[in-house]
């Protein structure tokens, strides 16, 4: 019985006298190889038609220029008007901006916007009042980082709010400008920058159309900067922080992350809790936080922290005969040795040692520390309280009792070896440490 032929479900063609003159299907490499040629070959045509459109435009013109009919078709462009005076911000805005928070400049005050010549770039004024008005404009305005424009890419250049939303910029948006300067007491944006192209917006301020008749007066702008919904407010940085400000307002420290709960495992819940830390114990402090702050985030972080502000507050901690006044995050402010006070740029080594301890026993007991009148620290004022680097040299007379005892340092004993010289006209101290005598000079 002859064997059956098996087919793969296509039927033989009867023009073709036998089967292998039947054409082979192309491999499955093959198909992928002229794809992805089709594919480059595409994208070279896509790079090289912006190429040969602006060689071909370029040649067309160059050919209708050398044309008589195309030369006096040219109609005469006007001259283009240079402005006498433009519109400026005195300080650029405050960063970073959220949705719906007041807009201030970078120290805190209201935006102001002056009037500048721009031969002389100093400030001018006309005698008459202008109406001015504020507007948001694409970060990306004006291409080519010009620093002029027409009037009409100025306007091309403003955002328009999104559909259904409300004007982009609101507050004290048109204004009367007096004397060449108008203030901005309120502004703020109603949307934030990521659903435009460029991610930014920047802050144009122009003369309003139609409402004055004179020289052109060039519009301003500021730089571009995000402007960030006002939910990431509640984890803004604050810049620079204060005393009370939570630990994770300080650069690096997150939120609920990992340094802001080991900080707070270890009881540093607050900004002045960790410049105090960080002046007593700073090894302590780095280990806490450990080998996940690198060290340039370290010094990011200390350096943001010792930005606050200490205040004027000054704390006083005595040990017997012995008093040492702190500021709030533990600088040292004043040493007194029996109710004298001692120079600090005159304490030696021996002496210095004994006052970081006692400053250290302070940091320990800092709960109940007491508050000093800076005033009345024999009359000084708080700010005017010597530091170490700047200490004033004050006379120290010998106390009455010729022993000065120190709570919690029984073999510390600082015996006057010279008892004999008048208490008006001592003019030098020896003291003796571990059997060691140095001289504390009045």
């Amino acid at each position: 019985m002859a064997a059956k032929r098996f087919h793969d479900g296509y039927e033989q063609d009867p023009d073709q006298p036998d089967d292998k003159r039947m054409r082979r299907l192309p491999s499955f490499s093959t198909v992928i190889r002229e794809a992805m040629m089709q594919k480059h070959m595409q994208n070279l045509f896509r790079l090289l038609e912006p190429l040969l459109r602006r060689v071909v435009k370029e040649e067309l013109q160059a050919g209708l220029a050398l044309s008589p009919r195309y030369t006096e078709r040219l109609p005469e462009m006007p001259p283009v008007e240079r402005p006498t005076w433009k519109l400026a911000f005195r300080n650029p805005p405050r960063l970073p901006i959220f949705t719906g928070s007041k807009i201030e400049d970078d120290i805190s005050n209201p935006l102001e916007v002056i009037l500048v010549n721009m031969d002389t770039g100093s400030p001018s004024a006309l005698p008459q009042a202008l109406r001015i008005e504020l507007v948001p404009l694409f970060g990306e305005f004006p291409q080519d980082d010009r620093e002029d424009w027409a009037a009409d890419e100025f306007q091309k250049g403003i955002v328009k709010q999104r559909e259904g939303k409300r004007p982009l910029l609101t507050g004290e948006v048109s204004l009367t400008m007096r004397d060449g300067r108008a203030t901005v007491n309120e502004l703020q944006f109603t949307d934030n920058s990521s659903w435009v192209r460029c991610r930014k917006f920047r802050i144009g301020v122009r003369v309003v159309p139609g409402s004055y008749d004179g020289p052109r007066i060039l519009e301003a702008m500021t730089e571009a900067f995000v402007v960030r919904d006002h939910r990431g407010e509640l984890y803004r940085k604050h810049y620079p922080p204060v005393l009370g400000d939570d630990v994770w307002r300080l650069e690096k420290i997150g939120k609920e992350g990992a340094f802001h709960r080991k900080l707070a495992q270890h009881r540093v819940k607050t900004v002045q809790e960790f410049l105090r830390m960080l002046t007593v114990k700073p090894d302590e402090l780095r280990a806490i936080l450990g080998e996940g702050m690198t060290d340039r985030m370290w010094e990011m972080t200390t350096n943001h922290a010792r930005s606050c502000v200490p205040g004027d507050k000054v704390y006083a901690h005595n040990a017997a005969h012995c008093t040492i006044y702190v500021n709030s995050v533990f600088d040292l402010v004043k040493v007194e040795f029996g109710g004298v006070e001692c120079p600090l740029h005159q304490l030696n080594k021996a002496q210095t040692n004994f006052v970081q301890q006692l400053i250290l026993d302070a940091y320990e007991h800092r709960h109940s520390l007491q508050e000093a009148d800076a005033v009345m620290l024999h009359g000084h004022a708080a700010n005017n309280i010597p530091l170490l680097h700047n200490a004033a040299h004050v006379a120290m007379p010998a106390p009455a009792d010729p022993t000065l005892w120190f709570q919690n340092n029984s073999d510390i004993d600082f015996p006057v070896v010279d008892d004999e010289v008048p208490v008006p006209q001592a003019a030098n101290f020896a003291y003796q440490w571990h059997g060691q005598i140095f001289n504390m000079p009045g």
